[in-house]
């Protein structure tokens, strides 16, 4: 018995370090976005478009290769996955305009696409039953991790490496091969079945009984990945707006404290009932935009890194309650399908609101741009919190289980068709 904890503890190990590392390469150009400003002249709307191509890539390899891993295995779409993961760490480092670099991001996004679903799958192949909820709980606090690994390193490259343009990306590509070679020599977790070619069909459908989950904290949802994705594309430039002499590092650092504090929460309100943490985290969200505004008008750089503390606690909670609620356990076959499902919704609230804010910074300036940003943040988290609220108030929350306790059946997410496939789910 102990050998086979010991043999899937190994895996579970390393399938975990694949999902930090993807993120960490994803947030890390967050650091270096000042310098290709300096050196190319890139616009506040070219940094935002460049953040967006690797999150509407993503969401297209979801769309397509989400459930991908479901039929052919795991091991096939994660090595292929982390080889094109490293292709594009070589593009990064070759980058010599925006349109390399737009390109460099772009395929990124679609080798984390694939890989992301399919690496968050075999965590839940591999969870323990006498730790039931391990793999939850890491699928949800590992993004955040890597992206806070990633700015912080890709910082501290900033300040002290030569060349960091190329030696973040260098480490990153050695890495992903590295990982790739490793995956080789784990198991398979998942059996192959038919139908990977239809399962190619971008499609995304939800029964009833899911979209109620979905409807009760996609608000929430949405406002955190906003924040998220404000942050990592014109964090920077907002530190700079707030405290114009502050050091280079500061911009690169407020993303990481944000990604930080999200991960600290992710493990701390793990305890909590999923409809409470994500509830905890629309409360925080514009709590969070109400502080950074303040912290720009009063050119205060304290206010602006306790608003991203904040803000991590509102993306930490909201991303650890919702998972629990509508990426409960469900059959093997369904597995990374429902992951994709879920970051579906995430990425375009990402990415399609950070282009926005990049237009209108173009248009207004980002002090007036931040200020509309934080409005529908707010609009949307307080919506959220409202319709959260409600539901405890009415009893129409079904009560979840405590961490750590074995999962049961609940109606409020009843189930997931992603793709063509009917997937059954449960709260947590």
């Amino acid at each position: 018995m102990q050998r086979t904890r010991t043999a899937t503890r190994l895996p579970f190990v390393l399938y975990a370090s694949i999902l930090v590392t993807l993120l960490a390469a994803s947030s890390a150009p967050t650091p270096l976005y000042p310098i290709y400003q300096e050196r190319w002249g890139l616009s506040a709307l070219a940094v935002t478009l460049v953040f967006s191509a690797y999150a509407l890539a993503l969401l297209a390899a979801l769309l397509t290769t989400g459930g991908l891993s479901d039929h052919v295995g795991r091991r096939p779409v994660l090595v292929g996955a982390l080889v094109l993961e490293a292709a594009s760490m070589a593009a990064f480092a070759a980058a010599d305009g925006t349109g390399a670099l737009i390109a460099a991001r772009a395929l990124q996004g679609a080798a984390t696409g694939g890989a992301t679903s399919a690496a968050g799958a075999v965590l839940v192949d591999l969870d323990d039953p006498v730790r039931p909820g391990r793999s939850a709980l890491t699928n949800s606090v590992a993004p955040a991790a890597g992206m806070a690994t990633g700015v912080l390193a890709a910082t501290l490259l900033v300040r002290y490496a030569p060349g960091p343009t190329v030696t973040v990306y260098v480490s990153l590509m050695i890495l992903f091969v590295t990982q790739a070679i490793a995956v080789f020599s784990v198991p398979e977790t998942a059996r192959p079945h038919p139908g990977a070619w239809r399962s190619l069909r971008p499609r995304v459908a939800m029964p009833p009984a899911t979209r109620r989950a979905l409807l009760l904290c996609g608000g929430g949802v949405a406002a955190v990945w906003a924040l998220g994705g404000f942050y990592s594309s014109l964090g920077p430039a907002f530190v700079h707006l707030a405290a114009p002499g502050s050091p280079q590092a500061a911009g690169g650092m407020v993303f990481f404290t944000l990604a930080l504090s999200a991960a600290v929460t992710m493990g701390t309100t793990r305890g909590l009932r999923p409809v409470t943490a994500t509830l905890l985290g629309c409360c925080a969200a514009p709590l969070s935009m109400a502080l950074s505004l303040a912290g720009m008008h009063l050119a205060s750089l304290v206010a602006v890194f306790t608003a991203a503390v904040l803000a991590g606690v509102a993306f930490g909670a909201v991303s650890q309650g919702s998972l629990r609620l509508v990426l409960a356990p469900v059959p093997q076959p369904g597995r990374s399908a429902t992951l994709a499902a879920y970051y579906v919704l995430s990425y375009v609230a990402m990415s399609l609101p950070a282009v926005g804010v990049g237009l209108l910074t173009e248009l207004y300036g980002l002090r007036t741009a931040a200020h509309l940003y934080a409005a529908v943040v707010v609009l949307l988290s307080v919506t959220a919190a409202a319709r959260l609220f409600a539901a405890l108030r009415h009893s129409s929350v079904p009560a979840e289980e405590h961490a750590g306790a074995p999962p049961r059946a609940a109606p409020v997410a009843a189930g997931l068709r992603v793709a063509g496939k009917s997937l059954p789910a449960t709260c947590k």
